[in-house]
């Protein structure tokens, strides 16, 4: 067992077991197990590119066999920060095989996140693209290996710098079956071993290092492609990092290959080239996040690209205004599925066939019937049904601490095993509705004030493209709300007129943003997060800078 890993008290693995939760299998099993049901099945496809099933399994066998050539041993760590191309697929699958843990990069970290990871996971081999808009990956990962003396091998999808080698001639296709088979055998990972290393958010400080094993994420990505309806038919559209938990296994990649359906990587973001692609490949889901979901719905979609085919357009990162899931429910012809979660293990997904205050409002109901949910007060005490808390969960998926983290874990967790989820949310039965991050309320002279349902009212504005409220300092109060907006074209918004509509929904005072900033665009973090400590930073900048002018 890897050191510094926080397992599953045994009591609770015990009860997972008989209950037929954890299948004692490892990821890249559990896809060969789809691929023996289906070989000839497209699994993925990129543009062109069409790699069946059983080329898959093939592929990611031989170049696990050469990475343990290379010198990968099981239990190793790996950065890997690859885009979303085939190549992620079958380097991620090829570790799995092997024993060797991934920690799942974004193609956004640079030099300061990527050193954390290292350090962190003490990885000793590092995955990179060569290139990608302009940025030299390579030089990156060779001041690393300046650096990092334990970081041994750095792999590069494309071509490689001097010393380091290229993916491709790592792909092991001469040796026979048989020995492929036994040499596999002999590294293969308990179902209990880590599988991935995903990362905390870390809008707000360095990622954690979140280890989950095969038998919860493999888990994972059953109950999520469950709840969202996934089957043989369902073609996923990955438009979000395949790295990020969201799009890798809840439902995304994973959950895809778990319901034997095909996932269609996409070239880029850009709107009209998703639903071009929509239309060729007969897409019937798309993971996507609330930015991405507000641009498509003031660009015209329906009107231009044949969607037919599209079912589901799922939302998760933040909370979907309930005005934008009924916009995507009436113009695109499709369900808006929320899908609420986090990397450290609860997921939420509204039921597809859900009442329509769940549909449009909700946040969702944990995945699983072995969740455990409460939502609590700040001294811990449960509060009743309605009553906004912090919610707290465990559960077979949900980990029992971070990698190799022993005061964060005194922080995130309760002493009976709870993960503190950091969020507030009112539950209603099994059903959530999220207000936001503890940090999101706003603290108005004790006053507190939930962003989210201000930006909920702010949306009913017909010119707001994208919303967030946010904290600025004020020497009275503590804080005030500023009402962060982007607007559609052609548009305009004043102070007046916004306080004037929310006046009109009749809600406190108090609760009544005191700034208004127009914006062009949004920071976002590299899985499409509104990062609202930047705005907050940026609104206290340039409040500072007008009373510097007024002294």
């Amino acid at each position: 067992m890897l050191p510094g890993f926080v397992g599953w008290p045994e009591e609770a693995a015990r009860r997972y077991r008989e209950a037929g939760l954890w299948e004692g299998l490892t990821v890249a099993e559990m896809v060969a197990r789809t691929a023996l049901r289906q070989p000839g099945k497209v699994a993925v496809v990129y543009g062109e590119c069409r790699i069946t099933y059983e080329e898959l399994i093939a592929q990611s066998r031989q170049l696990a066999l050469g990475l343990l050539q290379l010198g990968l041993e099981p239990l190793d760590r790996a950065v890997v920060q690859l885009p979303n191309l085939p190549e992620f697929v079958t380097t991620y699958l090829a570790l799995n095989w092997i024993g060797v843990i991934p920690v799942m990069a974004l193609r956004a970290h640079r030099h300061a996140e990527v050193r954390h990871f290292i350090r962190a996971s003490g990885a000793t081999a590092y995955f990179i693209a060569d290139t990608i808009a302009g940025f030299d990956y390579r030089t990156m990962a060779h001041e690393m290996s300046s650096e990092f003396p334990s970081l041994r091998h750095v792999v590069v999808a494309g071509q490689p710098a001097r010393g380091q080698t290229a993916l491709a001639s790592h792909v092991n296709s001469t040796t026979d079956e048989d020995t492929l088979a036994a040499v596999l055998q002999a590294v293969r990972p308990g179902a209990d071993e880590v599988s991935t290393m995903l990362l905390s958010g870390g809008t707000t400080s360095m990622s954690k290092l979140i280890p989950r094993t095969h038998n919860d994420y493999v888990l994972n990505a059953r109950l999520c492609a469950q709840a969202g309806g996934f089957d043989g038919d369902t073609v996923f559209l990955a438009v979000l990092p395949l790295a990020h938990n969201y799009n890798l296994a809840s439902p995304g990649m994973l959950g895809t290959f778990y319901a034997g359906g095909t996932v269609v990587i996409a070239a880029s973001t850009d709107t009209d080239e998703i639903f071009r692609t929509v239309e060729r490949e007969r897409v019937t889901v798309i993971a996507a996040v609330v930015p991405l979901i507000a641009n498509w719905l003031n660009s015209r979609v329906p009107g231009r690209f044949d969607l037919s085919s599209l079912k589901v357009v799922q939302n998760g990162g933040a909370r979907l205004a309930p005005e934008l899931r009924a916009r995507l429910r009436s113009e695109f012809g499709c369900t808006p599925q929320e899908d609420y979660g986090t990397a450290e293990g609860l997921i939420n997904m509204v039921r597809l066939d859900a009442a329509d205050d769940l549909l449009l409002e909700s946040s969702g109901t944990p995945v699983s019937e072995f969740d455990e949910i409460k939502v609590v007060d700040d001294a811990g005490n449960d509060v009743a049904d309605g009553e906004p808390g912090e919610l707290l969960t465990r559960g077979p998926y949900t980990i029992n601490g971070y990698y190799n983290a022993p005061e964060k874990n005194a922080e995130a967790f309760t002493a009976d095993g709870f993960y503190r989820m950091g969020d507030i949310v009112r539950k209603r039965g099994r059903y959530v509705w999220t207000e936001g991050r503890r940090k999101d309320l706003i603290n108005r002279g004790g006053e507190k004030i939930s962003c989210d349902e201000v930006e909920n009212l702010i949306f009913g504005l017909p010119q707001v493209s994208q919303v967030s409220l946010v904290a600025m300092p004020d020497p009275v109060f503590g804080e005030k709300a500023c009402a962060c907006v982007v607007l559609k074209p052609g548009t305009r918004l004043g102070f007046d007129e916004l306080i004037a509509h929310l006046r009109g929904q009749h809600i406190a005072s108090f609760k009544l943003p005191e700034r208004l900033e127009v914006m062009p665009a949004f920071p976002v973090s590299p899985v499409g997060k509104i990062l609202k400590r930047e705005l907050r930073d940026m609104v206290a900048a340039k409040l500072e800078a007008e009373r510097a002018t007024q002294a």
